[in-house]
């Protein structure tokens, strides 16, 4: 999957915020937001101007509908990855 060429049926899942999400945590916001959507795949975006911040997640064959509360869910979950010392409970 590639957010360069997205297929027809790949979508942004754009958050209010932005998120200092480590790695591990990015795995981890990308699985819950494929199981959220029933989606195929899911890649994370990154905010360009700070490659360190998470703006949402790129989304392609979503198996049940686009809605505002799923994506108030997933952004949700985000807020929680964010690490102990940047203000969050961080990914355990």
């Amino acid at each position: 999957m590639s957010r360069r060429a997205p297929a027809s049926d790949c979508y942004d899942l754009t958050f209010q915020g932005s998120y200092p999400i480590v790695d591990v945590g990015e795995v981890a916001l990308e699985d819950y937001a494929r199981e959220m959507a029933l989606a195929r795949e899911t890649e994370t975006i990154r905010d360009a101007a700070d490659p360190g911040r998470v703006v949402g997640v790129h989304v392609c064959g979503l198996g049940t509908p686009l809605t505002k509360s799923l994506i108030t869910d997933v952004e949700d979950f985000a807020r929680g990855l964010v690490p102990p010392d940047r203000g969050g409970l961080g990914w355990s």
